[in-house]
């Protein structure tokens, strides 16, 4: 308790960085606040009392957003266009060369990126507005909306996304860094109390098992955590004696070497890639709610919790850690960077056979990181077995719980940093907090 302390009183000496986590924070409350204020034209009693819906592709979005989508805030789509914006973006950038030329050109070329991802957010935000306000604000409206509120609530929503996206980018630059995805944490954290007590209550009714199932819940919960802490960081060295293992070659020797692999070189975005497929069934299913006759299949597969929802999206995150592992990780640029720096692999010839021989480590080490982040994802399912409610169940794993174990970590990873380089005690005395790196969360790098 001491060391906290005194790590505590060491932060708040340290100006700049002092002046950072203001600066977060003043940006992160007014986020808070402005996901409160509601559309103009829309009466905030009418959604104040149909917060909740039984809807899992509402209550999904909504956790994201803080809330923010059920209350009809000018924040309602939050960050997310951005972040589908960033996707789409860094999916052309592997793709299309023009793209591949400006990640070539420096900071010039990162410019032009970021510039082309602004662009395409507000087409994308332009879109959803027109959906959400279709879908979530015009039935519940008591008479028939003009055109000018048409116009006048597109533009606003559109306005709250561009704003939102400047906060973070704003902390990004000035604050502790990771805007973006500080952004979605706080969002996500603002619904864990509300969950938290909902869960309270359920375990204290005459059915839901007192307040010792409600321990073994919290148990259970900080295990899943320090599940998730070492599949957020992975593995970001690999010795070179057990890669040879995993390729069946024990002929080397010498110096204890590494190859800078991960075992969950993909991060979260498999995830978000296999829960965007996931969604189109659950989409349909409620635009066909009304037809007596809709599809068996739309039915099973929008049943969040369900068996084949859950294996099927468990197939697709396996599916998509390859796929997201293949383009993010090039060993043959690897081993022509080696080369080129004169550095090899012992027992290795370099060149063709260094290429190969990290693409078969590739594929076999993907495998078990992707059968765990599979595992993280359909967790919530196995709460909600468990009789824990819907909100708090989405607590136990998926995207939401990945993201805030990430953002944590990066954001103590960037304190850690001020307070060593000022020669400071660190936040751990065990070593450096090791962030997510470079991976894409949330697309936060995004």
């Amino acid at each position: 308790m001491k060391n906290l302390i005194n790590t505590i009183s060491n932060i708040w000496k340290i100006e700049e960085l002092r002046s950072r986590i203001l600066y977060t924070l003043g940006f992160l409350l007014i986020y808070r606040f402005g996901s409160y204020v509601v559309i103009p034209g829309v009466d905030p009693n009418v959604f104040n009392n149909s917060s909740k819906s039984d809807n899992d592709l509402i209550n999904l979005i909504n956790i994201f957003a803080g809330g923010a989508f059920s209350r009809a805030s000018i924040f309602a789509l939050g960050i997310m266009p951005y972040i589908s914006a960033s996707i789409i973006v860094q999916l052309m950038g592997m793709a299309l060369p023009y793209f591949q030329r400006l990640q070539r050109e420096g900071e010039s070329g990162r410019k032009k990126i970021n510039q082309y991802t602004r662009y395409l957010t507000v087409i994308i935000t332009g879109f959803q507005s027109i959906g959400y306000i279709a879908s979530q604000i015009v039935p519940k409206m008591s008479v028939p909306p003009t055109m000018f509120f048409w116009m006048q609530s597109v533009l606003v929503l559109i306005t709250g996304t561009i704003f939102v996206m400047w906060i973070g980018e704003k902390i990004t630059d000035k604050g502790i860094g990771n805007g973006i995805s500080l952004v979605i944490m706080v969002g996500i954290i603002a619904r864990l109390p509300f969950a938290f007590f909902s869960e309270f209550s359920h375990r204290l009714a005459a059915e839901g098992g007192g307040l010792i199932m409600l321990l073994v819940e919290i148990v259970f919960l900080m295990l899943v955590i320090v599940f998730s802490i070492l599949l957020v960081q992975g593995t970001r060295r690999i010795p070179v004696q057990f890669a040879k293992r995993i390729v069946g070659n024990k002929q080397y020797g010498g110096q204890r070497q590494y190859i800078p692999l991960k075992v969950n070189a993909a991060g979260v975005m498999p995830i978000i890639f296999a829960q965007a497929i996931m969604l189109i069934p659950i989409t349909i299913a409620g635009y066909a709610a009304g037809n007596s006759g809709s599809s068996g299949f739309l039915q099973t597969f929008s049943d969040h919790y369900g068996f084949w929802y859950n294996f099927v999206f468990a197939v697709l995150i396996v599916a998509f850690t390859y796929f997201y592992t293949a383009i993010t990780v090039n060993p043959n640029q690897m081993a022509e960077e080696m080369k080129r720096n004169e550095g090899f692999i012992p027992g290795v010839k370099p060149g063709k056979k260094t290429a190969e021989f990290i693409d078969n480590i590739m594929s076999r080490i993907t495998f078990p990181g992707s059968l765990f982040l599979a595992m993280v994802a359909i967790l919530p399912a196995f709460a909600i077995k468990m009789n824990i409610t819907n909100e708090f169940a989405h607590f136990f794993g998926g995207t939401s719980l990945l993201i805030l174990v990430g953002v944590v970590l990066d954001t103590l990873q960037q304190i850690e940093s001020h307070l060593l380089m000022r020669h400071y005690d660190g936040l751990m005395k065990t070593g450096r907090i090791k962030g997510r790196g470079t991976q894409a969360m949330a697309a936060t790098s995004y």
